[in-house]
């Protein structure tokens, strides 16, 4: 196809009625059901039909288009492998987003650059005049249609209409005969009314209502990009200069910036006098901790909780004064930037320190009250962030180094990784092992957890003489009925299911 291909009305017409039968075929899979498997299905139809109409516009991929498509199917994926509800949730915001963001990065017309933020405001500006421009295109398009074959369809409909009149007393001899020869089919006759029951007059609308507007969406959505409209503005030298001022026109104006290297250098200068002091202090027990050697007057649980938060915060908050002084860098020279570069890496050093102080006292914490999902998470979050000042450390001295690229590379994988690494199997695993060595057990909030651990909840409950029986038990009653849809079917829940009955068939620890 060429884009005067793309710019006929057939061609368009095409790309319409492929909208609404992909459409329809959404609504099968996801109005009324939970999604399971059908999430991955959909997300590979979606990505044939845009790439199969608008392919004509796709860019080279690099290698990093290829992680993004991978990590957009993995994250899809999840949907059927596991029944994490904080993943569950937070995946129906974080894969439209990467796919919207991947699409306009292959198809938009600026061909912006995957690791800078043009591409956000490209994606921003395809999703809504890009898109919805096309809209009323397609009511023009099925508008000429109709006009078109207005004639030839009255003469379609009177013929069906005479058949009907004819086919209605045969019919009504056929299947009369047909049920008195067969008695399933005679019930199936009588069960044919029954399937209307379920459908209400409000749902038939509502599914109609669901098909044309996503229809109407996946058709501007790939129009947007086949035919898309430039809304970057340019202006001439002299409008650049008339907008940048007089004052400014012609010369160029010396300003003072928050990145300015003289200002930075004070800012680390007396934050890293603070952070020393306070490293200093944490040595004196921080090592010891795991030894019992804590600040006088202080427990394992107020050691555990005091100022965690606050190192977090304070740790965030380096990291933002790292990137900025990261810019003054580059304008400094001489001994002033080596200056600036021995300060960064000493607010890198201790905020490092931090880290490891708060990661231990949440640990301690962990080891005195148990193992959650807000607890692994702030783990999660900690080890990435370290990550995140490593990286910002190598980009000190090398200023050619990809900082942002590389954080967006960590950023992604991370995030999948952490889709897959079993955070419920942890935490299970972990509270677990707490038991055995405490004695302490939160029994109701380990089987709160997802389906994923539910056989290793009934392997420990049988070991532990049925310490997790009861609860199970309750999981079992007050479950719902299997999802009897397949679009919704999900490896964790049915293997949960199945374990279950499974366990208490068999009469449980007796």
């Amino acid at each position: 196809m060429d884009d005067q291909t793309v710019s006929k009305p057939g061609f368009a017409r095409v790309v319409l009625l492929a909208a609404f039968l992909l459409a329809l075929v959404h609504q099968y899979l996801f109005y009324g059901k939970m999604p399971g498997i059908s999430y991955p299905i959909f997300v590979i139809l979606f990505y044939g039909y845009v790439l199969y109409f608008a392919k004509e516009k796709l860019r080279k991929h690099n290698w990093f288009s290829y992680v993004w498509l991978g990590s957009i199917f993995l994250l899809s994926l999840t949907y059927t492998l596991f029944a994490n509800w904080f993943f569950y949730g937070l995946n129906f915001l974080v894969i439209p987003a990467l796919i919207l963001l991947h699409m306009t990065y292959m198809l938009s017309y600026r061909q912006p650059a995957w690791s800078g933020f043009g591409l956000i405001g490209a994606a921003l500006e395809h999703l809504f005049p890009q898109s919805l421009r096309h809209w009323p295109a397609a009511v023009k398009l099925l508008r000429r249609g109709q006009a078109a074959q207005t004639n030839e369809r009255k003469q379609v409909v009177i013929r069906v209409l005479i058949g009907l009149l004819i086919s209605a007393p045969l019919l009504l001899i056929v299947t009369s005969l047909l049920s008195k020869a067969d008695g399933v089919f005679n019930q199936l006759l009588e069960d044919f009314p029954r399937y209307f029951d379920n459908i209400s007059f409000g749902e038939g609308i509502a599914r109609v209502l669901w098909v044309i507007l996503l229809g109407l969406g996946m058709f501007g959505f790939v129009r947007g990009f086949t035919d898309s409209r430039s809304y970057i503005r340019t202006y001439p030298a002299n409008d650049l200069e008339r907008l940048a001022g007089p004052e400014v026109a012609g010369q160029e104006a010396e300003s003072i910036g928050i990145d300015d290297p003289v200002i930075i250098t004070t800012v680390l200068a007396a934050v890293n006098a603070v952070y020393m002091l306070f490293v200093s202090v944490q040595f004196s027990y921080l090592f010891g901790a795991w030894d019992g050697i804590l600040p006088e007057n202080s427990t394992y649980a107020d050691y555990a909780r005091s100022g965690f938060f606050e190192l977090i915060l304070v740790t965030s908050i380096n990291f933002a004064i790292l990137l900025l002084s990261l810019l003054a860098v580059r304008k400094a020279d001489g001994r002033l930037k080596r200056v600036i570069q021995s300060l960064l890496y000493i607010l890198v050093l201790c905020s490092m320190v931090m880290l490891y102080s708060a990661y231990s006292r949440l640990t301690l914490y962990e080891e005195a009250y148990g193992y959650t999902y807000i607890r692994f998470l702030v783990h999660a979050f900690m080890i990435f962030l370290g990550l995140l000042l490593i990286l910002a450390a190598v980009r000190i001295r090398r200023a050619q180094f990809p900082l942002l690229k590389c954080y967006i590379v960590l950023g992604l994988l991370s995030y999948v990784l952490m889709n897959y690494i079993g955070m419920d199997h942890i935490i299970a695993k972990q509270n677990m092992e707490r038991y055995v060595a405490s004695g302490s057990l939160d029994a109701s909030y380990l089987t709160s957890l997802s389906a994923d651990v539910v056989p290793e909840l009934i392997d420990f409950s049988k070991k532990e003489r049925g310490i997790l029986d009861e609860a199970l038990r309750i999981r079992l009653s007050e479950r719902v009925q299997p999802l009897r849809h397949w679009p919704s079917f999900n490896v964790a829940k049915y293997r949960e299911e199945r374990a279950l009955e499974h366990y208490f068939e068999k009469g449980a620890v007796q």
